[in-house]
């Protein structure tokens, strides 16, 4: 029997996950990472393997927020940045974090700015 860190289980989620999940240019991929300190998303165009519009958490907006508002808050400045780059919707990469807590936060942000998925 072989021991999986957390680490490891998630990176094996993620691998899943992303067998199933591919972002066009029309229809991009938001991959969400999360960390202990804060939350980060980019809208993906997998095709061309290009960064449409990205969040990350360190910015002065979102810096003085922490848990779920930061999140939820980070959603709603992704979609602002989506719709600016043409982009109406999307399919959502949980990368392999349970759709719960921030993960859920930051898509439901997303979803209020204007995103659909």
């Amino acid at each position: 029997m072989s021991v999986k860190t957390k680490e490891a289980a998630r990176l094996k989620r993620r691998r899943r996950v992303r067998a199933k999940v591919v972002g066009s240019a029309e229809r991009p991929r938001i991959s969400v990472f999360r960390s202990n300190r804060g939350v980060s998303a980019q809208l993906i165009d997998d095709r061309t393997g290009s960064t449409l519009a990205a969040v990350n958490w360190t910015e002065a907006e979102l810096r003085e927020l922490r848990g779920v508002e930061q999140a939820k808050r980070a959603g709603e400045l992704l979609a602002q940045r989506a719709q600016a780059a043409g982009v109406q919707t999307a399919v959502f990469d949980r990368g392999g974090y349970r759709y719960h807590g921030r993960v859920q936060a930051l898509a439901d942000g997303a979803r209020e700015g204007g995103l659909t998925f």
